[in-house]
């Protein structure tokens, strides 16, 4: 007797099955691409892409647009260098007036400081999404550049940052103390396996009941209030998680460019996450890495143009937006009625 498939399950299966290969696909040309292109730019390509992934866990999936997001990608930055090469950490207290607690560490080894940074990425994100979510739509997007753009003119001030120098020379230390990771192929693993533990880390977000929530939320967030779901913590946890690994990103980014500038806290950063998101493909688990590759292969190969590199940028975001909505791999999975 032939067995029946539900046309609903039989699709899931189709999408998971595409998924999968799409991933084997990635993980193949990842591993391969070391060799016939620059690893440093590769690194940076990474951590780029992994920074779009988390930006499109909250715009693609809960339908949060954030204009802030360089907040979690810098300053998670500015703590991994930090603790890579001071170590010690300074806080503010209160007692009757503002006062500085440094805490002595001796400068941390690789994973502590990436932890560290996205720990305090963490932190940001708890904070600032406890303010935005309240909001919605534009409100919510400004509400997210304001307190970005606040913390920006604090990274300008404050003297740890390194002012418009920033932190420069961080050392690369040996990871798990014998794993030397000057060595440009070492890094490379060491930044890619990051990279794919944190792209497989969202797969089973927006896989799980929890990311089905999310979805319901962007689709009809009333109706997903009327059905018993607290939305305003969904979004928040949603919201925290993206600034996780937004800060996952860019500690790692740290260490790859050796420097933590004013230029990862800055508002034209957040922009260029939108715009790989947008390249790429919105709610799709590859378009961000798709649109980061693309968007910082076409920064370097335009470089000679200077600033026209950023007119170049904005013609092709309102050609992704007139032209082609659904993104690079949005509109490859429309063509092939495949859902990624």
């Amino acid at each position: 007797m032939e067995r029946v498939v539900d046309p609903t399950t039989k699709v899931s299966l189709l999408r998971k099955r595409s998924e999968w290969i799409g991933f084997a696909i990635m993980l193949v040309v990842l591993l391969i691409a070391p060799f016939v292109a620059y690893p440093n730019f590769l690194m940076q390509c990474l951590c780029f892409a992994l920074f779009a992934c988390a930006f499109n866990l909250l715009v693609g999936y809960v339908g949060l647009l954030s204009f802030g997001h360089a907040l979690y990608w810098g300053w998670a930055s500015y703590a991994a260098a930090h603790l890579a090469k001071v170590g010690a950490i300074s806080l503010p207290l209160w007692f009757g007036h503002w006062m500085w607690l440094t805490i002595p560490l001796p400068p941390l080894p690789p994973l502590l400081a990436i932890l560290g940074g996205t720990l305090f990425a963490s932190l940001l994100g708890l904070i600032a999404g406890s303010l935005a979510i309240r909001r919605q739509g534009i409100y919510f997007a400004m509400i997210t550049l304001a307190l970005a753009q606040m913390m920006f003119f604090f990274a300008v001030q404050a003297k740890f940052t390194g002012g418009e120098d920033g932190i420069q020379s961080v050392p690369r230390r040996p990871l798990l103390g014998f794993i030397d990771l000057h060595g440009e192929m070492s890094m490379y693993l060491f930044v890619l396996a990051i990279f794919i533990g944190g792209w497989l880390f969202i797969y089973r977000i927006i896989h799980s009941p929890f990311g089905e929530v999310l979805k319901a939320i962007r689709e009809n967030e009333p109706r997903a209030i009327s059905l018993g779901y607290k939305t305003e913590r969904y979004k928040l946890i949603a919201f925290v998680l993206s600034a996780t690994l937004a800060g996952l990103a860019g500690s790692t980014k740290a260490l790859v460019v050796q420097i933590a500038s004013l230029t990862d806290v800055n508002w034209p950063m957040s922009g260029e996450v939108v715009l790989m998101s947008l390249v790429g493909g919105l709610g799709t688990i590859f378009g961000p890495v798709v649109g980061a590759f693309t968007i910082i292969t076409m920064q370097y190969q335009l470089a000679f143009l200077g600033e026209w590199v950023l007119v170049i940028q904005g013609v092709i975001f309102v050609a992704c937006v007139l032209l082609f909505r659904r993104g690079i791999i949005g509109e490859i999975a429309h063509a092939l009625r495949i859902k990624l």
